[in-house]
């Protein structure tokens, strides 16, 4: 246990003055200690509280920036399967032929580094930190590394680590395949482990059946027992996208077809997410020309610029009274 440091005349006199030492000049030390820049004060009060904000603070939008962000955030809290081949700016290190993003591994990894050298990078998993860019780009580059046929697992990203927007190729595609299932996670399904084998058919038993729309980007189709649904990430600001919906609401124009309707939206990662129920029948085919032509009439709505009329206003406080916050 360290011994508590002695007051004197010198050090009380430090208490006030700014520390002299730049955070990245600051040696590791325990929490309780003095802080080594000569403050006088405990490193969590000093320069530890820097270091342990880095790693706390919420980040709203942790994929802005990254091609397809909107697919992101999908594939993070809507799409049980589904997988996107990444480019790295840097590109692939010898030894792996490629970086699979992936919604989900099995015992929920946070990434797989495969028996042929490919990484498989898991995407809708607990973070250490209020950054979840950060996070995610911390198991990618130790899944770069790690010994072929072994998980990655879990820890808490450094403070001033990279995040995936540096380690990304901006400019590359973002394509989601969508899965029935979760087969994908091993090539030979029949030679899996008995765990692996127990976690795959745990996983296809809980997922929704879900298909991505090819029409408009970020809208997801899904079906469950009760109804269907559709559930479009869009990347508008939130204002302007309430705004424009509570335009189309009030106008009769936010459906998409009979016996569909507009019922609330969602915010996930900075960005707002409009839901509709659809009728049992109506399956992911049959809404690719409502969504493209409710598409078309939201362009038009988000041009406006003249107030709300009453009516509107209304209909946009029933939005907003139907919003939640996933994240």
């Amino acid at each position: 246990m360290a011994k508590k440091r002695p007051q004197t005349k010198g050090n009380q006199g430090n208490k006030g003055k700014q520390p002299q030492l730049k955070d990245h000049e600051v040696p590791v030390v325990g929490a309780r200690e003095p802080c080594p820049c000569g403050s006088g004060r405990r490193y969590k009060a000093c320069h530890g509280r820097a270091a342990a904000h880095a790693v706390t603070e919420l980040v709203q939008r942790p994929f802005d920036g990254l091609p397809g962000e909107c697919d992101w955030v999908a594939l993070r809290e809507l799409v049980p399967a589904a997988t996107v081949e990444l480019t790295l700016k840097d590109g692939l290190p010898e030894g792996v032929p490629s970086v699979t993003l992936a919604t989900v591994l099995p015992m929920a990894w946070p990434a797989l580094r495969r028996d042929d050298g490919s990484v498989l990078l898991g995407l809708q998993n607990d973070t250490s930190s209020g950054d979840i860019s950060r996070d995610l780009a911390d198991t990618l580059q130790r899944a770069l590394t790690t010994e072929p046929g072994q998980p990655v697992p879990g820890r808490r990203a450094p403070g001033d680590g990279p995040r995936l927007q540096e380690l990304i190729d901006e400019k590359s595609a973002f394509e989601p395949v969508v899965h029935p299932g979760f087969e994908f996670w091993v090539p030979d399904a029949e030679n899996a482990t008995p765990e692996v084998a127990a976690s795959l058919e745990r996983a296809n038993a809980a997922a929704i059946p879900t298909v991505k729309l090819s029409g408009v980007d970020a809208a997801y189709w899904c079906e469950t027992p009760e109804k269907n649904h559709l559930r479009w990430v869009m990347p508008h600001p939130e204002e302007q996208l309430l705004d424009a919906l509570a335009r189309l609401h009030a106008a009769g124009a936010s459906s998409l077809g009979e016996g569909t309707r507009l019922v609330g939206s969602f915010r996930a990662h900075g960005l707002t997410v409009p839901v509709w129920d659809l009728p049992t029948g109506m399956g992911a085919a049959d809404i690719e020309q409502p969504a493209a032509e409710f598409a078309s009439r939201l362009t038009t709505a988000l041009a406006a610029t003249e107030p709300l009329t009453p009516e509107e206003r209304r209909a946009r406080g029933g939005l907003t009274n139907r919003q939640v916050t996933l994240s």
